[in-house]
């Protein structure tokens, strides 16, 4: 086939399922591929840590660990990479960033991460953004025997007493010390609880305890067991989520946040955007989940089959970092200064002619009468309409963003009136002189109506 034909098919049927796409519970992040969801409520606002796969992945490559957070759970913030294999000297390889936690004590942030093959290390932070610094040089755990030593989950409990379950096939466990980066006692192999494989996620609810895990491979589910003990017995429960051919592997990460339950876990929904062949580059998807009376959870059905209310709206007359989205499809991300105070910031790049970037929920209250965009271009630009409800949905303001040598700047246009809540989509356009690169986007800001 014609390789012009070849790639406008390609770009119709992305475009479909794209489209498509817009329907369903799809993954939270589409600028990355994340796995190995780890979630943590600090300061009324959700902290997602996760993995990393590279863009260029087969099999596993993983080299470092991303943070995204969020105060709605539909719009996430990019926050870039937080933590990297470089941050532990006496790890000497490029590869093996697995599933990680983050756990806050004390105003001290813990953040308990396997090197496969390495065993367990630990960083920690004056801060949930980093930087984390490896305060032991050494891994926390390693049994050099065999290769179970991967996906720490810690739980602080209510006595003050913290447990470290982790590992794959086999489960153990250690009481950690206060100082978090030692322990006490001998390691726990504890007995194999039905359908457990790896990933595994404890926490406690209502006097009941929990091991959520990644249920029996391949396909993995989402399975748990409970205790009245942090140390069990466990009694397996069933299925948070069931085996399904619709993903592959998964991870589960669990938290309440404004009332509500959450289950993160992962699959391979953006890649399948791409192509129906297999490799590793997962993404995390999340669903909101309920209890029963007795504590046992109510299973839920496949990510894309469940539905996730946003918890507030957007203020749209606030800096809003354009990192800031619920769908970017096509889209990337990359570090704005890794040399500033606030170096977790991002700017949105790759912006492609006739992609578009979807903020949900925005308040624009009694209305607006500005818009203003912090961005930058190193040859022709494009334009960015300003648009409501769909990509084709009423047009508020268009923004010509030329080129600026890599600068910066601030544009600001005139906007049609429009009040109330609405999703908000940025819709880019190129010429044709250029229609891949456009521009990058900083931060944006609408001005209310007087």
């Amino acid at each position: 086939m014609n390789k012009k034909i070849t790639i406008s098919l390609f770009s119709a049927l992305a475009a479909f399922s794209t489209a498509t796409a817009q329907e369903l519970n799809m993954p939270i992040i589409q600028t990355k591929y994340t796995a190995d969801p780890a979630p943590m409520v600090h300061d009324n606002t959700v902290y997602l840590y996760t993995s990393h796969d590279e863009d260029d992945a087969e099999g596993f490559k993983m080299q470092n660990w991303l943070l995204y957070t969020s105060t709605d759970m539909v719009n996430w913030q990019d926050r870039g990479s937080i933590a990297s294999l470089k941050d532990f000297k006496w790890y000497k390889g490029d590869n093996g960033a697995w599933a990680a936690q983050v756990v806050e004590r004390n105003g001290k942030f813990y953040m308990y991460c396997p090197i496969h093959g390495h065993g367990i290390g630990v960083l920690v932070s004056d801060s949930p953004y980093g930087p984390f610094t490896d305060p032991i040089g050494k891994p926390l755990v390693w049994q050099r025997e065999h290769w179970d030593d991967i996906d720490p989950t810690v739980w602080i409990d209510d006595d003050g007493q913290a447990y470290m379950y982790w590992g794959n096939p086999n489960l153990y466990c250690v009481k950690l010390n206060e100082d978090m980066i030692s322990y006490s006692g001998e390691i726990m192999k504890m007995p194999h609880i039905e359908d457990y494989q790896e990933g595994p996620w404890f926490y406690k609810h209502d006097g009941h305890y929990y091991l959520a895990f990644a249920s029996t491979c391949c396909p993995e589910g989402i399975g748990y067991a409970m205790s009245d003990k942090p140390l069990g017995p466990w009694e397996y429960k069933g299925h948070i989520m069931d085996h399904t051919p619709r993903t592959r592997g998964n991870h589960p990460g669990i938290i309440e946040y404004k009332g509500k339950w959450y289950c993160f876990g992962q699959n391979y929904d953006i890649f399948r955007l791409e192509t129906s062949r297999h490799a590793e580059r997962r993404s995390v998807s999340l669903a909101e989940m309920k209890y029963n009376a007795d504590g046992t959870i109510q299973e839920l059905p496949y990510f894309l089959d469940c539905k996730v209310e946003q918890i507030e709206h957007l203020d749209p007359y606030r800096k809003v970092e354009a990192e800031t989205m619920a769908w970017g499809f096509g889209l990337k991300t990359t570090p704005k200064n890794l040399w500033s105070p606030e170096r977790w910031n991002q700017l949105v790049t790759d912006i492609d002619d006739g992609e578009y970037l979807k903020v949900k929920g925005v308040d624009f209250k009694n209305g607006a009468s500005s818009f203003t965009v912090s961005a930058s271009s190193h040859l022709y630009g494009g334009v960015m309409e300003i648009r409501v409800d769909d990509t084709d949905g009423p047009c508020l303001g268009t923004v010509t963003i030329p080129e600026t040598k890599d600068e910066l700047k601030e544009l600001t246009v005139n906007v049609q009136p429009v009040k109330g809540v609405h999703d908000l989509y940025f819709v880019f356009k190129g010429g044709k002189n250029q229609q891949r690169n456009l521009f990058m986007l900083d931060w944006w800001k609408f001005t209310p109506a007087r």
